[in-house]
């Protein structure tokens, strides 16, 4: 059996905070909702959202700073003691990862309000708790909707819709090792949520000009390849039409680095190596990230070369039993050390 679980209503727009009332009331969500925040998300747009619901609803909110399994514990708690019947993620991708874990362990629905456009959890079934067990993102299940309002979304810094451009741009690669293990190893593979995922990194080398520019239409553009990004990952009932190699890569360099950068930022270097790997054209990748501001070297993702050179020798052992180019046994120090050098990563 093969379960696709996808957003039902996407609502892109600008001065969006009043509409998340009218959303649930389509969607006969229930009176009762728990609105999660942080303390910049509360400022930007959750305390305005908060005070549009409490015309209609009965609102609880938490407010949380990271995405760890005790902000996930305390959701849930509060969920089941409140008897809430759904909840409200407002943030960048911390936020909303604690409301879709704590909202899938609680058995209720979760809208996603995304303030940032910097990765494709905005939309996918996937979320990334930083102390939990797995190294990487735990599936859990997709919004009912996301509501982004461009508005707010284009007040984040420039450097997250870079970011997401760097997460978008991955999906060259991944589908790439998707294929991979389908041929190698026999694994499942759709060739439609395979498209759509390559149609998203493909829009965004097109439009990496407007992208650049930072304005409404910029984040319209970053958003629709985001939403569709994690449409592709639902379809495909897992996160292979969206993380491959390269993003086994970016969770190699959080487990080891003081201090990592932007997931998106990661992953768009990581996917730089992995298409030269598997014979790419990794320069124009190159060129369309450098092209939206975002990091293409060491330097740039201020993180020292001897990271990079570990992560990728690492890399495979984060998720072994995800087939990718760099095989079930790794890269070598030195071939890790040739491929960065010849992308000019380090």
């Amino acid at each position: 059996m093969h379960l696709m679980e996808l957003p039902r209503e996407v609502l892109l727009g600008e001065d969006l905070k009043d509409k998340v009332s009218q959303v649930a009331k389509r969607l006969k969500l229930g009176e009762n909702v728990l609105i999660l925040y942080g303390p910049k998300t509360k400022e930007i747009a959750g305390k305005d959202v908060e005070m549009y619901l409490k015309n209609f609803f009965h609102v609880k909110n938490l407010l949380i700073k990271e995405a760890s399994m005790k902000n996930v514990q305390k959701a849930i708690e509060t969920i089941r003691n409140e008897n809430m019947d759904w909840v409200l993620g407002v943030g960048g991708g911390s936020i909303i990862d604690v409301a879709k874990l704590a909202s899938f362990k609680a058995d209720v629905p979760f809208i996603s309000f995304p303030t940032t456009a910097s990765h494709d959890g905005i939309a996918s079934a996937n979320a990334s708790i930083r102390d939990l067990e797995a190294k990487t993102s735990i599936k859990a299940r997709p919004p009912v909707a996301v509501i982004a309002d461009v508005n707010i979304i284009k007040t984040a810094p420039y450097r997250y819709l870079a970011a997401g451009v760097g997460d978008m741009i991955s999906n060259l690669t991944a589908v790439k090792d998707w294929e991979l293990a389908h041929k190698i190893k026999g694994e499942y593979f759709s060739e439609y949520a395979a498209s759509l995922s390559l149609m998203s990194a493909k829009m965004v080398i097109k439009n990496a000009n407007i992208i650049r520019l930072g304005n409404e239409e910029s984040v319209r553009k970053a958003i629709k390849g985001l939403i569709s990004s994690g449409v592709a990952m639902s379809i495909a009932g897992s996160s292979r039409p969206a993380s491959g190699a390269e993003h086994l890569f970016s969770h190699a360099l959080d487990a080891i680095v003081p201090k990592p950068a932007l997931h998106g930022e990661q992953c768009g270097v990581g996917t730089i190596i992995m298409a030269y790997l598997h014979g790419l054209n990794w320069k124009k990748i190159r060129e369309t990230l450098k092209r939206v501001g975002a990091p293409t070297n060491a330097y740039e993702l201020e993180i020292d070369p001897e990271f990079i050179i570990e992560a990728l020798t690492i890399a495979h052992t984060i998720r072994p039993e995800r087939y990718t180019i760099l095989g079930k046994d790794g890269l070598t120090k030195e071939a890790a050390e040739k491929a960065a050098k010849i992308t000019g990563v380090i």
